[in-house]
């Protein structure tokens, strides 16, 4: 069903409509880091019980926090795209980035001049091992979507951000944005 293009740093992957495994149901990640290693990713669109000030003391303001993945769930990361702003980060994918001066982040977030469609937070991450991924994309449990505009990454709606993306690989996938989450209840 899906296409099997070679995933990339700022990849995005967007899990087949069914996945069994729950951590990865109609998900969407940004493909981080990719090495001799493996591959690191976040999954943008699950978004938590939880505000980034239920984790953090020093937050003042009502901020989202999103499950990164199953891997160090119990630590902080982040992606942005306020370089302008925070000066610091790993470059990703045309304006977005991975990580930065998390200080100053936290800073200008209680100052009200970041806002959640700038940055995202994630309590964990995805990870794969070498050639692990590969082998998922090759028995179609993931899409890659290689162009994509990074209006994407910052939609705050979970269900709304892996639709969106799912019609912007284009005809071919946009029908399957509309497959119900649970076929069986139809």
């Amino acid at each position: 069903m899906f296409n099997a293009d070679t995933p990339q740093q700022g990849s995005l992957l967007l899990s087949e409509p069914f996945m069994l495994d729950p951590n990865f149901e109609r998900s969407v990640v940004l493909l981080c880091e990719q090495n001799e290693d493996g591959t690191i990713g976040i999954i943008l669109n699950h978004r938590s019980n939880l505000l980034l000030s239920d984790v953090m003391d020093s937050i003042i303001t009502p901020f989202p926090l999103y499950l990164g993945g199953p891997v160090q769930d119990n630590a902080l990361f982040f992606i942005h795209r306020a370089f302008d702003k925070i000066e610091d980060g790993t470059h990703i994918y045309d304006d977005i980035y991975w990580g930065g001066d998390f200080d100053l982040a936290v800073e200008l977030i209680n100052k009200g001049t970041l806002s959640s469609d700038e940055i995202k937070f994630f309590l964990g991450y995805s990870g794969w091992a070498d050639g692990q991924l590969t082998d998922e994309i090759n028995l179609n449990s993931w899409a890659v979507h290689n162009r994509f505009s990074t209006e994407l990454t910052f939609i705050t709606d979970g269900e709304d951000l892996w639709k969106q993306a799912l019609i912007s690989l284009g005809p071919k996938y946009a029908h399957v944005a509309n497959f119900p989450k649970s076929p069986n209840l139809n």
